[in-house]
């Protein structure tokens, strides 16, 4: 129903930049929230960045201050601006999406955890020192 397709992983130094984009398509009128994760070799999967439907945005602390997150509703594409990038960055960066309505799986102090419903097959992003 709705698939998403990154791109614009790269082999880049430290302190070097990226953008990355997610293309949105099928019933985009399902998608509610997005966000990107990554996963490291033989770590898991965290969430990096999240973006609300009313443009509300949060970021894990150790991204916080380098990336930004962002969509363009109009072209269907969320993007990452990726700045000051580091080797700890390396990893499998996925696009997600929230289903239109969302699911409510968990509860934190934050109010409720919303089912992540879609996803993209990753892009590789590789920080070199």
């Amino acid at each position: 129903q709705v698939h998403l397709a990154e791109s614009g992983g790269a082999l880049v130094q430290a302190g070097g930049s990226l953008r990355l984009s997610c293309a949105a398509s099928g019933s985009t009128f399902a998608i509610n929230g997005m966000g990107w994760f990554r996963q490291a070799p033989g770590k898991e999967r965290e969430l990096v960045a999240r973006i609300g439907s009313g443009g509300y945005t949060g970021y894990a602390d150790s991204v916080q201050g380098r990336f930004t997150i962002s969509r363009d509703n109009g072209k269907n594409t969320l993007y990452l601006q990726m700045n000051s990038l580091k080797p700890e960055d390396t990893g499998m960066y996925y696009c997600a999406a929230q289903a239109n309505p969302s699911t409510i799986i968990d509860y934190d102090d934050d109010g409720p955890v919303y089912q992540w419903d879609y996803w993209g097959h990753g892009t590789q992003v590789t920080v070199s020192s």
